[in-house]
């Protein structure tokens, strides 16, 4: 079983600071508006630490990491 890290935007609460991006350009772009645009939310892990800080920083708690765990089946 392999647990990995999806990191999530409400886009309802965020302002669009751009902070993560600052923090995350391996994940996070923004678009022409400021809005954080993230293609690919599995985070890799060497990237976690880095995930964290920026959910940690947003102004607006508008990002957010879920895990999830994968890899494991169930019945026949």
């Amino acid at each position: 079983m392999t647990i990995s890290s999806l990191l999530r935007i409400d886009r309802i609460a965020c302002d669009g600071h751009g902070l993560c991006a600052d923090l995350l350009p391996e994940l996070i772009t923004l678009d022409e508006w400021g809005y954080p645009v993230i293609p690919l939310s599995v985070v890799p892990h060497e990237l976690e630490r880095h995930a964290r800080r920026a959910v940690a920083a947003c102004p607006v708690l508008a990002l957010r990491l879920d895990s999830t765990a994968h890899g494991v089946r169930r019945g026949g």
